[in-house]
C-alpha cells in the first residue's frame, strides 16, 4: 500500500532523477494530469495510466490514494517537483482517510533551477519563486508577493506567466516590477525546457514587458546586480569580494 508523488523534472529522460524514475518503475499504476501522462508514456509504455484534465487534481489523487489502498504501488506524477506546485501537499492532505496508505514524495528539478541553467546562473544568490496563475490564489495576493519580492531585490522566477485566458498577466507584473527595479534590469525566460521546441532569451525587463509567453514558459527577473554576460543570465553572489 505505497504512493509516490513523483516530480519527474522538466519531461525528458536526462531531466529525471534516478530516485524518480526508481519510482515509477516500482509503480502498478501511473497517475497524472492528461499533459504529464503522455510524456511519461514514451519513456514507460509498459505503464498501467490513469489521467484527468487539469482543475481536476484532487479527483486523480483520491483514485490514486484508493487504488494504493487496495493493494497496489501507485505514482502521482507531477512535472518539475513534486513539492513545488505540485501533488506532494494535496496527497498528505487527504491521507487521513486512507491511513494504511504509506505516501512518500520523490524529489525532482523544478523549473527555476532546470531553467537557470540554461540561462547560466541568475539563482546564485537569494531569490523568490511566484506563480502568477490566479486558479487557486486570488490576484491581490499575487500583487503583494510581487511587490514584497521587488522591494526586497530579490531575483524572482515567475511560473504559469500566461496563458489565452491571461494573456496580459505578464505585462501587469512587469509593471509593478518596475515600480522598483531598473528598466535595464537583466532578465530571461525559457520555454518548453528540456524539451522539442526549446527557446530561450536574455533581456531587459523594459522588454520582456513587451514579450508575449506562455504557460509553458519560465520567467526570469534579475536582482539590482545581476548581468548580462556573453548572453547568459549572471547573478553574482560576491564571491570575488571575499
Amino acid at each position: 500500500m505505497k504512493l509516490y508523488i513523483v516530480g519527474f523534472g522538466c519531461g525528458s529522460r536526462d531531466g529525471m532523477t534516478i530516485e524518480a524514475e526508481k519510482a515509477i518503475l516500482k509503480s502498478d499504476l501511473i497517475v497524472g494530469y492528461t499533459v504529464y501522462a503522455e510524456l511519461m508514456k514514451e519513456y514507460f509504455p509498459e505503464k498501467e495510466f490513469f489521467t484527468t484534465a487539469m482543475r481536476q487534481e484532487k479527483e486523480r489523487v483520491e483514485y490514486a490514494l484508493e487504488q494504493a489502498q487496495s493493494g497496489k504501488t501507485v505514482s502521482i506524477i507531477c512535472s518539475g517537483d513534486s513539492s513545488v506546485y505540485g501533488m506532494a501537499g494535496l496527497a498528505f492532505e487527504l491521507s487521513a482517510n486512507y491511513p494504511s496508505v504509506e505516501i512518500e514524495a520523490v524529489a525532482g528539478v523544478t523549473a527555476a533551477l532546470s531553467g537557470g541553467a540554461i540561462l547560466g546562473a541568475p539563482l546564485t544568490h537569494d531569490f523568490a519563486v511566484i506563480s502568477l496563475s490566479d486558479l487557486l490564489t486570488p490576484m491581490d495576493k499575487i500583487l503583494k508577493r510581487l511587490k514584497c519580492a521587488a522591494e526586497g531585490d530579490f531575483t524572482i522566477v515567475l511560473y504559469n506567466p500566461s496563458s489565452k485566458k491571461r494573456a496580459d498577466y505578464l505585462a501587469k507584473a512587469c509593471e509593478i516590477l518596475q515600480k522598483y527595479k531598473a528598466p535595464d534590469t537583466v532578465c530571461g525566460y525559457v520555454k518548453n525546457i528540456g524539451r522539442t521546441g526549446q527557446e530561450s532569451m536574455v533581456l531587459t525587463l523594459s522588454e520582456l514587458k513587451e514579450t508575449q509567453v506562455d504557460m509553458f514558459t519560465t520567467v526570469f527577473i534579475g536582482n539590482s546586480e545581476t548581468k548580462n554576460m556573453g548572453g547568459k543570465m549572471v547573478t553574482p553572489r560576491g564571491y570575488r569580494n571575499v
